[in-house]
């Protein structure tokens, strides 16, 4: 038996267009065994300054970009108001604890419709421990872990590998061999992870007999 392809997912929590990847992905996957594994990249760490919604460049890039691409995706999804925009951190490092306990792709998909249909601040400690106890996580471990810091050198790892991959924008995927930036298609994404079958299945050896025997 070949083991599940594995699907990496780098992503932001304030850029929509790794919301809007999540169609494509459960189109795409549905009936394959895949293993998804959403990991962080911080578009704008601290101390760089965040995007504000009342300047020009984010109804702009809404306007012209991400509001046509959600219509043609029968995706409800609206330019959040909180200004500036968060940082990702600790939202990332609340991922952690969550994949931690098996939720990650949950997490990721609550704090997605938490900042792009709810209009809720991701920066905030409270409002991302409410949405831990959206997926039934344990409220007072998260919040724990969040203001102890549990998973800080945890979180900047994985921006190590980020760097390590040379990820430059979000969402990217590595499906086997094969990477993805932006969001993909659907049948792009299927023959992905169709090739990363065929390539696990050339590398399992076949019975044979050797020098020393069978």
């Amino acid at each position: 038996m070949s083991e599940p392809v594995k699907i990496q997912i780098w992503s932001d929590y304030v850029c929509p267009f790794c919301m809007l990847a999540e169609g494509p992905l459960e189109e795409a996957t549905q009936g394959l065994d895949v293993e998804i594994e959403w990991k962080p990249f911080e578009l704008r760490p601290h101390p760089q300054p965040t995007l504000r919604p009342e300047d020009t460049y984010l109804p702009d890039i809404w306007r012209r970009a991400v509001y046509p691409m959600a219509r043609s995706m029968d995706v409800d999804i609206t330019l959040p108001t909180v200004s500036p925009q968060p940082y990702t951190r600790l939202a990332s490092e609340g991922h952690q604890y969550a994949a931690e306990q098996g939720k990650g792709t949950e997490y990721t998909r609550r704090v997605f419709r938490a900042f792009f249909q709810e209009d809720l601040d991701l920066g905030q400690p409270d409002v991302l421990t409410a949405l831990a106890r959206d997926i039934g996580l344990d409220a007072d471990a998260f919040r724990a872990a969040l203001d102890n810091g549990t998973y800080r050198d945890t979180h900047q790892q994985a921006l190590r590998e980020a760097a390590a991959h040379r990820i430059q924008s979000v969402p990217t995927l590595l499906v086997g061999g094969t990477r993805i930036e932006g969001v993909p298609r659907a049948a792009q994404l299927r023959a992905a992870i169709h090739a990363a079958q065929d390539e696990q299945t050339a590398a399992v050896p076949g019975a044979a007999c050797g020098l020393d025997g069978c």
